[in-house]
């Protein structure tokens, strides 16, 4: 049997983000000011001893050209620096490499292989070079040649050396120094960083608690953008945006559950009624027939609830797919008002179409909106009445405009209209029938197609209702 791991990947907190990169930065400014600082000490140094040797070699040279013969003048000259700690050894030789003279304040003189070959008299002379004795001291050293008198062929080889262990081992010290003060930087760099992060993050600590105290109960708290630093003020700008829209939907969510149970309850419980009539006695078939389609309605009125919400389900997710097609206007508003032409006629009702437009769009959602206005228009005008469809082309917008004389809406109510299951005391009055559904979905259509829905209305004096649909969706 073999058990399955799992690797989870734990993202690095902010916190410890910042206070890495606090650190990588700190050691990086350290790491550069005391590299430079060191470097710079070690190339004084060596600018400094490499100096003094060229100056004694000069000395030197001054002394055989002027006074080749005066050992005790070559003497003095290097006394002069016996007390310093570099002068430590200088060997003058002849062209055949015998000694010619020789002084060293330690106690073994160096040997000559310790020293390079000299470049050739007319050369500068170069850097001295640095050598380690088996006795673990290091020495700067340089050989050049001399001339010897006023003869320009009698030449000197002067081979001088300096101890510069003291240098180093001071170089040395300051370096472990140096790398002390760089670990030190570096551990209270990350102390601080830390707690500089800990406490810049404090507000995102305190906004996220916040936020965790908001339950499905509590909507109605904000997290109030006013209390926070500035850059946490468009994240708590957007989230009490986000908690607006989410009270708005449960609140809506609650309305359309209860609207919903109400409207599905009354065909329920009606077929309900029905079946217990049928079975509360033997019938005829011509009774049994007569409750069967009395069923038959109110099963109608349920199947056209759940197309209607289906509908609408799909139109808010998006999942409608517009096919866009060129029609007349015209044509299609009087092919629906023919569907509608015996109820029409029935009611007594004057109905007019006037103006023309060519449209560019899903034909079957066109037909759906207009005949849902429709509907509600005649459902609502009272016998003799008159209902006036307008069509008008704008600029870039298509207008269908269907005015009706019929009991209007009252204004509280008129923001309403467009709720699902909305029916005003009024109009359930005026007709028992309909779902409220109607300019739900009317609106759903127009949204889809990048349209608007206006409604304006005076009661007992009738209803405008404006659709405008994009000429090209």
């Amino acid at each position: 049997m073999f058990l399955k791991k799992d690797n989870k990947n734990k993202a690095i907190s902010i916190t410890y983000r910042l206070t890495l990169f606090y650190m990588l930065s700190a050691f990086g400014i350290l790491a550069a000011i005391t590299g430079y600082l060191y470097f710079a000490l070690m190339h004084n140094l060596e600018g400094e001893d490499n100096e003094f040797l060229v100056e004694k070699i000069h000395d030197l040279r001054t002394i055989l050209k002027e006074h080749p013969d005066n050992l005790q003048l070559l003497q003095e000259e290097v006394n002069e620096g016996e007390g310093s700690p570099l002068a430590n050894y200088v060997r003058i030789l002849d062209e055949k490499g015998a000694k010619v003279f020789e002084f060293s304040n330690k106690e073994n003189p160096l040997l000559s292989t310790f020293f390079l070959e000299p470049l050739k008299f007319d050369k500068e002379p170069l850097k001295g070079w640095k050598k380690s004795t088996p006795d673990g001291r290091l020495y700067l050293l340089k050989s050049e040649w001399a001339n010897v008198g006023v003869s320009p062929t009698e030449k000197r080889l002067l081979q001088v050396a300096l101890d510069i262990s003291r240098e180093q081992g001071m170089l040395n010290e300051y370096k472990n120094q140096v790398i002390g003060m760089l670990v030190l930087g570096i551990l209270f760099s990350a102390a601080a960083g830390f707690f500089i992060a800990r406490k810049g993050m404090q507000p995102l600590k305190d906004i996220t608690d916040a936020i965790r105290r908001i339950r499905s109960t509590k909507l109605h708290e904000r997290v109030n953008p006013s209390l926070w630093p500035r850059e946490l003020t468009e994240l708590a700008s957007s989230f009490d945006q986000m908690l607006d829209h989410l009270q708005n939907s449960f609140s809506r969510l609650s309305q359309f559950s209860s609207n919903i149970a109400h409207e599905l309850r009354n065909p329920i419980n009606a077929l309900m009624g029905e079946a217990e009539v049928i079975l509360s006695k033997p019938r005829t078939t011509q009774e049994y027939q007569h409750h069967i389609e009395l069923n038959l309605e109110e099963y109608d009125k349920l199947a056209n609830i759940i197309k209607s919400l289906l509908f609408l389900a799909k139109a808010e997710s998006t999942d409608i797919i517009l096919e866009p097609t060129v029609f007349d206007v015209f044509g299609e508003i009087k092919a629906m008002l023919e569907y509608y032409d015996a109820l029409i006629e029935q009611q007594n009702i004057e109905v007019t179409c006037r103006g023309a437009a060519s449209l560019n769009a899903d034909l079957s959602l066109f037909r759906r909106v207009i005949s849902n206005i429709l509907s509600n228009s005649i459902r609502y005008t009272p016998p003799g009445g008159k209902i006036d469809i307008s069509i008008g082309h704008y600029n870039d917008t298509v207008s269908v405009q269907i005015r009706d004389t019929g009991i209007g809406i009252e204004e509280s109510a008129i923001d309403k209209v467009f709720d699902r299951f909305y029916r005003s005391d009024k109009a359930k009055t005026a007709s028992g029938q309909g779902t409220g559904l109607g300019l739900a979905i009317a609106k759903s259509i127009m949204d889809l197609h990048g349209g608007s829905i206006q409604i304006q209305s005076t009661p007992a004096s009738g209803t405008t209702v404006t659709l405008t649909f994009p000429t090209s969706c």
